[in-house]
């Protein structure tokens, strides 16, 4: 293949990967009603699941991300996938809620290969101004399998039950484990201005990434995005089901569009509004992540103040509010490599991936579903339910999930403030990595000519 072929390959590549990345994470979430009402269980122990997914996904993330910036990146995320599709398959062999909860952890510890392997990838084969365009495209795969997930395992599951929609998710993966054997790997820092080579400064890796000031910011804004959209990912099928009365397949293709369609345009309108921006200033990127989350928090407020059986009105606010959700991806990934040097940048997002997982997406389903589970018993109290059990408890759980909800647009205004605050980072920390790398650039260049 051509350089250019071959760049096209890796990325399409990399984007199918990350596609089915959130197509098997997004399976449970989408038949996760009929999970808990076959197993009687509670709205907590439904996002107990997702909590403990991403905190094994965020432990083994560390040495993973550490392993892709010492060995070949291409054949960790095969390993990665080839794993966590088998045991996505695995989990619709479950016959009871603890299999299942140990099947899930196993995927988790394969899809922690995808984020660090895969923009580690990225950041080499395409320069500084183009990165936003490109990471938009690799995250292209969250929203599109987001979207395909629900929408066909929601079909899948009413059709033939929740088990075959983990076995159906299962399969594509055994393909991209060949696909991805066929990436010509760049070579670390080969897209880079000043060529620095595999150079990296000393000390400890882990101690250089978290030197740098934006990077707090960021992985502070990863909290709290995540914590939203594991909360949204987690809930928003039961809350379609529950509130607004739709039946699950409904649900599905409603959430595919909210959740996963609705996304596209963030990320593709985000890369490039992004990469334009930064080629007029530094902070270009983290400046437009902060209006737009900003611009979301109304849309979303307004979406859950809508009555019971008001769809259309939910779906263009809420849809356009998670559109504004997406062009952080588009905006803070690239960020992150603005900031770090090539050979540090897995282990820069195996840092970041940690943090916001322990602190996001670990307590984004589990936090929702406590809460859900608080206001749900609260409402029945105040109906005169004196005896507080499952079975009792089911006819609130619309409004105990409703009002749990308002969690998103709040933490999303304390999101606007973190973004602003790496915005005003930002410039300082880049030049600085830029400074390093035209002292390591111009020692390369003297050793050379000394020897000539």
């Amino acid at each position: 293949m051509t350089t250019r072929t071959g760049t096209i390959y890796a990325l399409a590549t990399l984007f199918a990967i990350n596609t089915l990345n959130f197509f098997d994470r997004q399976v449970f979430g989408a038949v996760a009603e009929l999970v808990r009402k076959e197993w009687v269980l509670s709205d907590g122990a439904i996002g107990l699941i997702g909590t403990a997914f991403t905190l094994v996904y965020a432990a083994v993330g560390l040495p993973l991300g550490r392993l892709t910036d010492k060995a070949s990146r291409k054949k960790v995320l095969s390993g990665g996938v080839f794993v966590w599709s088998l045991l996505t398959a695995a989990s619709g062999l479950a016959s009871s809620y603890w299999q299942l909860f140990m099947l899930r952890l196993g995927v988790g510890v394969g899809e922690a290969t995808c984020a660090p392997a895969a923009t580690a990838l990225i950041g080499d084969l395409y320069p500084a101004e183009k990165r936003s365009r490109a990471l938009s495209c690799f995250m292209l795969g969250l929203p599109v399998g987001i979207a395909l997930s629900y929408a066909i395992s929601g079909s899948v599951a009413q059709a033939y039950g929740w088990r075959a929609a983990f076995y159906v998710a299962g399969v594509p993966g055994l393909f991209c484990t060949l696909a991805i054997l066929f990436i010509n790997e760049p070579r670390r820092g080969a897209s880079e201005i000043h060529d620095v080579g595999a150079r990296k400064r000393a000390g400890s890796p882990y101690r250089l990434v978290l030197s740098i000031p934006t990077m707090w910011w960021i992985i502070a804004s990863g909290a709290l995005q995540t914590f939203n959209m594991y909360a949204i990912g987690q809930f928003l099928t039961p809350f379609l089901m529950r509130y607004h009365h739709q039946e699950i397949r409904i649900a599905g293709f409603t959430t595919m569009v909210v959740f996963g369609l609705s996304g596209i345009p963030g990320l593709l309108l985000g890369g490039v509004i992004g990469d334009a921006m930064t080629k007029r200033w530094s902070h270009g990127r983290l400046s437009l992540a902060t209006v737009c989350l900003f611009a979301s928090v109304p849309l979303i407020f307004l979406a859950l103040t809508r009555p019971s059986g008001a769809t259309t009105s939910f779906i263009v606010l809420m849809g356009c509010g998670v559109a504004l959700m997406n062009v952080y991806y588009a905006t803070v990934y690239p960020a992150i490599q603005d900031v770090i040097e090539p050979c540090l940048r897995g282990t820069a997002m195996s840092i970041y991936f940690f943090a916001m997982y322990v602190l996001g997406a670990a307590l984004g389903p589990l936090g929702t579903g406590v809460a859900s589970d608080f206001f749900t018993a609260r409402a029945a109290a105040a109906s005169g339910v004196i005896e507080i059990t499952q079975k009792t408890l089911e006819p609130f759980r619309a409004e105990g999930l409703h009002s749990a909800m308002y969690i998103i647009p709040v933490l999303a205004c304390l999101l606007t403030l973190v973004l602003f605050a790496g915005s005003r980072t930002i410039a300082k920390d880049m030049e600085r990595l830029h400074s390093w790398m035209r002292e390591c650039e111009e020692d390369t260049t003297v050793r050379v000519a000394e020897v000539a």
